[in-house]
């Protein structure tokens, strides 16, 4: 026995698989800016974790990583010391600590205690009294108590309130408010949706806590709907091959996910998809190109849209990595569509080639905060500023590529006003041969679309991700 561990010092308590787990992901987040998404299907998949043990290291990870702006606020009154100081692995420590004593329903005396004995096994001995001292402090107040001492009071401050009320940055609880600023509900759908209209900024923020639930795709031709409600799905509200997987669990499960008939696509994404497929055209309707194709789910919808009237998809993408995603998913469609690895920015095929062309730009991605936590907090206002160029660049690109009398889909997981309106509206006013159409009658039975011509998706109404599409035609 070493000369270090007293005979009568009773062994070690093991920290619990689970918050390890959990709190391995975090760090693989937030230490070496990992996705939440993927690094926790990975970790559950090695672990062989399932039922309900995924499901609570699932709630651990996406509620801290979520949180974690308005955890950090609680944490700055119960340490000592700036937070910057701390070592980042003691605060993710802190963080996970503080999303089970307040938003979890877990015994606050168990929280503190397997806290304690994951900072030993992770951190060491000497950070477990700080751990247990600062958790005890933040367990005496309850979550609204907590809000109502850290937040300027909302009549004062509303943003700052709901910053910390709603664990969103104040940049985008801004941008987000100009964005619903304009878009208001058009007279049609307040008549007819009087008590379903949500347009507040506060609805939003809720919806982007609100973790979403697994929505499938149905590749047409290859799979149905009714073959993913056979398989425990249920129909979905607005797009025709959407399907939602109840309770959770492994989508994988379902062979038609398995073999590649269908996939997991948010339903947003499936509409914007399906609108460019469907919009008016006459003559040629034989090439689509996907100009920003990465990792492949618009692309393998449209391959299967494309092959119902024998037209072919070309995706391109610049990265080798997700050009080989965009393959995977698009393995089991038929027909001759391919993947290319290129700069859709710098095109290699003749102007006017293709006669659809979705323009799915890179964007902040804050339209889906609700299935990526950690965007929120890594996300700055200079991130949409460096992109616009990007954008504009791409959406040029495509419009060049279309033949005259073609459409293009610019679309972005964005609602910001910078992502959206304002790149359409610089590019077209250099751009006399393209034109806006009114994109709202390609979304059959979705209410509330604004006023037009473009349309922006939201969380908070059409229980989507805040898909945003403008409809341009070569003219």
């Amino acid at each position: 026995m070493s000369d270090r561990t007293p005979r009568n010092r009773a062994p070690q308590r093991r920290p619990d698989e689970v918050r390890q787990i959990a709190y391995r992901v975090i760090r693989q987040v937030n230490g070496e800016d990992g996705y939440a998404n993927l690094t926790l299907n990975k970790a559950l998949r090695d672990q062989r974790l399932g039922g309900r043990d995924a499901a609570f290291c699932t709630e651990l990870v996406h509620g801290t990583l979520r949180w974690q702006g308005t955890y950090d606020a609680f944490l700055a009154r119960s340490v000592s010391r700036p937070l910057a100081d701390l070592d980042p692995e003691l605060l993710d420590l802190l963080r996970l600590g503080a999303h089970q004593l307040l938003r979890m329903r877990v015994d606050s005396y168990a929280a503190v205690n397997e806290m304690v004995t994951l900072t030993r096994a992770e951190v060491g001995q000497s950070r477990s009294g700080l751990v247990n001292a600062v958790l005890r402090k933040i367990s005496q107040r309850t979550l609204d108590q907590w809000i109502a001492t850290v937040a300027p009071p909302a009549e004062e401050d509303n943003v700052g309130y709901l910053a910390i009320a709603k664990a969103h940055p104040r940049w985008v609880i801004e941008a987000f408010a100009e964005a619903l600023a304009t878009r208001t509900p058009d007279a049609a759908a307040v008549a007819e949706h009087a008590d379903s209209v949500e347009w507040s900024v506060e609805d939003l923020l809720d919806a982007d806590n609100d973790p979403p639930k697994v929505t499938l795709v149905a590749r047409p031709g290859l799979s149905d709907v009714d073959e993913l409600i056979e398989a425990g799905a249920s129909r979905a509200r607005w797009s025709p091959y959407a399907a939602v997987l109840q309770g959770g669990g492994d989508p994988g499960r379902i062979q038609a996910v398995a073999t590649g008939r269908a996939g997991v696509q948010d339903e947003g994404s499936q509409l914007v998809a399906t609108a460019l497929a469907t919009a008016p055209l006459e003559g040629s309707d034989a090439k689509w190109l996907d100009l920003c194709a990465g990792p492949g789910g618009k692309s393998a919808l449209l391959a299967a849209l494309a092959n119902q009237g024998d037209a072919v998809l070309t995706a391109v993408e610049p990265q080798k990595h997700r050009a080989e995603l965009v393959r995977s998913n698009l393995r089991a469609i038929p027909g001759e569509h391919q993947v290319l690895v290129g700069d859709g920015t710098k095109p290699t095929w003749p102007a006017g080639w293709y006669d659809r062309v979705l323009a799915d730009v890179p964007c902040s991605g804050l339209g889906a905060l609700r299935r990526r936590p950690e965007a929120r907090w890594r996300r700055t206002p200079e991130d949409v500023l460096e992109l616009r160029p990007l954008q504009e660049a791409l959406l040029a690109s495509a419009i060049t590529s279309v033949r005259p009398g073609g459409v293009v889909a610019y679309v972005t997981c964005s609602p910001h006003p910078g992502e959206t309106r304002e790149v359409v509206d610089a590019v077209l006013a250099r751009r006399p041969d393209a034109v806006l159409e009114d994109a709202r009658a390609l979304f059959p039975g979705v209410p509330e679309l604004g006023e037009g011509p473009d349309v922006q998706l939201w969380p908070h109404v059409h229980g989507t991700d805040a898909m945003y599409l403008a409809l341009i035609r070569r003219s």
